[in-house]
């Protein structure tokens, strides 16, 4: 289904391949932290993934030259790297151990309608007003999914951290968007990847200590998350965001957690329990009534 969906928005919207791109490797970082928390801290881990991510995009810097951000954008970048990807990671791999990935991605998948409030408040952006029916949808959903996590004696502290990390995901995406509309979405990326990478660099030496010691599936873990769902697929979203506003590119990630749990089944193996999947349901369909398009259909929707 989400194949069939992706192929339809080729032919629609250039920004279509770059969200696909970001959906399908955004979905795999669930399952695949999971598989890299068996050998490394979440401190670590996150330490690891993002020099890898950053070394791979300095390199790719060194034939494509872009024009680099200067002045007062470097302050926004360091926000923006510390937020969306040093805080967002450390707060979702400290969640992942407690909860499954299928779970971890529903969670942060109330990022869109977080992204749609802050685009709403900063960049004028336009919402809806079934926005206020759809927060609560959504917040009743996230509820459902702290409950099957942890049972009925509340709200558990994995599911509040990736909750946490769907809200700091939001404000990356905000602070990113006038970023990639100056500079290039890949000048934008090697920036905010290099900061989050120099602000975790404190963990890096626990990280290669832990690497020294971890199985071998945990570090081919670490080397994709850093490859894939952070060099390239941070690079697609922000391609992304060159082409949509950050509240509408944010309401497709709705297709995140469907794509996570059907990867999570393989990789690493494990099944939500029946509350987290229903709960997941539940804020998705909010999240997804907030963005829902208009019926009117113009070239720039998606």
């Amino acid at each position: 289904m989400p194949a069939l969906l992706f192929a339809r928005c080729a032919r629609l919207h250039p920004a279509a391949l770059p969200v696909a791109t970001t959906v399908l490797l955004w979905a795999s970082a669930f399952p695949g932290i999971r598989a890299a928390l068996k050998g490394f801290s979440p401190t670590g881990l996150a330490s690891l993934r993002f020099t890898i991510a950053a070394i791979v995009l300095l390199m790719a810097s060194l034939a494509i030259r872009p024009r680099w951000p200067r002045g007062r954008d470097l302050f926004q970048i360091a926000l923006a790297g510390g937020v969306g990807i040093t805080a967002y990671n450390v707060a979702l791999n400290t969640g992942e151990l407690t909860i499954s990935a299928g779970a971890a991605s529903f969670l942060v998948n109330v990022a869109p309608l977080f992204t749609a409030l802050i685009a709403m408040a900063t960049l004028g952006e336009r919402v809806a007003k079934r926005t206020w029916f759809g927060m609560i949808f959504s917040l009743c959903g996230v509820g459902l999914i702290g409950i099957g996590e942890s049972g009925l004696s509340g709200f558990g502290w994995g599911a509040a951290l990736v909750l946490a990390a769907a809200l700091l995901q939001a404000i990356y995406f905000v602070l990113q968007k006038p970023l990639v509309a100056v500079y290039s979405p890949f000048a934008a990326t090697v920036s905010a990847v290099s900061a989050g990478a120099i602000l975790l660099a404190p963990w890096l030496p626990q990280a290669l200590a832990e690497a020294a010691v971890a199985p071998p599936g945990a570090i081919f873990s670490v080397l994709y998350l850093g490859i894939f769902p952070a060099a390239l697929a941070f690079l697609a979203w922000n391609y992304a965001l060159r082409f949509l506003p950050a509240g509408q590119a944010a309401s497709w990630l709705f297709l995140v957690p469907p794509t996570a749990t059907v990867i999570g089944l393989v990789w690493p193996g494990e099944i939500p329990p029946p509350l987290s999947l229903l709960g997941g349901a539940v804020a998705l369909t909010g999240v997804f009534l907030v963005n829902r398009p208009a019926k009117t259909r113009t070239p720039t929707r998606l």
